[in-house]
């Protein structure tokens, strides 16, 4: 399906890519990871043909279909359904050709490959995909204008599921979804008929979704089997052979240049010591990545406040005068782990910025302590 033969790519001189080649068979499911800035978008970009190699080759089987959400769907009149419908361009093009077409061998392959295409379940599935990510039947005919950004975004997303091409590129693609959405995403990529690729910071995705990690490292990619838990295991154990090697070779080549150094100048040692410079110069480096030489961080441990941190009565919050919350009791300990939950929209980050004192109450009674 995909073959990335000894690839090099820069940008403003800065190298991303240096011999890197990976082969990812057809149907695989694969997480793509890396540290941020490394390159892992341009290498979308690049299987797009979106930029120019600068050296290697990606070579793709002829007649495979890539699809990915590279932005989100405009603000038409046209409703979510359709407009998740007309993603299926090659339906599209097929059911408006079959209104004209009069040469009757025509009309028979047209109808052949509709019904190879499921054309005729098209409309349930569509919606099935939209209800997955979140719309209802009734929010399903409204128009696109109707929603905001991100929800427009969960639209191109459906678009490019139901589609299906044969080569799916995903980019970060829980960023617009609630917990619902993300969960339902993974079931169906899992089982995604076709080659999937997705890049993503979401681990319950990586573990549940994919069944290989491509890893972005060095500029070169790595191809794991298993899914990140896996792949962490694999790669830790690997990163701890290396560093053990390393050391060793550390400790011989320190060895051989004290030898070096006592008995360079001694006529009867010279020749052993000319054959230990040349054993030192054969040596190859054991390096260990990049990513595995950063500094690690830890945060502070804060100061014990007296129980309740935060504590709210009937509090209400919002904007302009207008309550998006109200009702709101809570009590808040210093020891507590409290995920927030809940749709798009619902409030998740006003009540935020009401915890972090970045809005005041509207009404009724909230009181927070801080560390001097």
């Amino acid at each position: 399906m995909l073959r990335i033969d000894d690839i090099r790519f820069a940008i403003e001189g800065r190298p991303l890519f240096e011999g890197a080649s990976v082969n990812i068979p057809d149907g695989h499911k694969v997480g793509f990871v890396g540290r941020n800035g490394t390159g892992k978008t341009t290498l979308f970009n690049l299987i797009r043909n979106e930029l120019s190699l600068e050296g290697g080759n990606i070579a793709i089987n002829k007649g495979v279909r890539i699809g990915g959400v590279a932005q989100e769907v405009p603000g038409s009149e046209t409703s979510l359904l359709d407009t998740v419908l007309e993603a299926d361009t090659e339906r599209a093009s097929l059911l408006a050709e079959a209104e004209t077409a009069t040469e009757p061998g025509r009309i028979a392959d047209i109808q052949m490959r509709l019904a190879d295409i499921e054309a005729w379940s098209a409309e349930g599935r569509a919606s099935s995909i939209l209800k997955g990510l979140g719309f209802g039947t009734k929010e399903q005919a409204m128009p696109c204008s109707a929603f905001s950004g991100g929800w427009r975004m969960r639209v191109a997303l459906a678009g490019v599921l139901f589609a299906e091409p044969d080569l799916l590129l995903l980019d970060e693609p829980t960023n617009y979804l609630d917990l619902e959405g993300a969960l339902w995403l993974e079931s169906y990529l899992a089982k995604y008929p076709h080659t999937v690729i997705t890049i993503s910071h979401d681990r319950g995705l990586l573990n549940r979704a994919v069944t290989s990690i491509l890893h972005l490292e060095d500029r070169k990619l790595t191809l794991y089997q298993g899914n990140y838990d896996t792949f962490a295991e694999t790669r830790t154990a690997r990163l701890a052979v290396a560093e053990s090697e390393s050391r060793k070779q550390e400790a011989r080549r320190a060895h051989l240049q004290s030898f070096v150094d006592r008995f360079r100048a001694k006529a009867s040692k010279a020749v052993q010591a000319q054959s230990r410079m040349k054993m030192i110069a054969k040596m190859k480096p054991i390096t260990t990545p990049t990513e595995a030489a950063l500094k690690r961080f830890t945060f502070p441990e804060p100061e014990e406040l007296s129980p309740p941190i935060i504590n709210m009565e009937s509090a209400s919050v919002g904007y302009n005068d207008k309550p998006v919350l109200s009702k709101l009791s809570l009590r808040i300990d210093q020891d507590d782990r409290i995920a927030l939950l809940g749709m798009n929209g619902e409030g998740k980050s006003t009540l935020s910025k009401l915890l972090a004192d970045k809005l005041d109450p509207m009404g009724g009674a909230s009181h927070a302590r801080t560390q001097a």
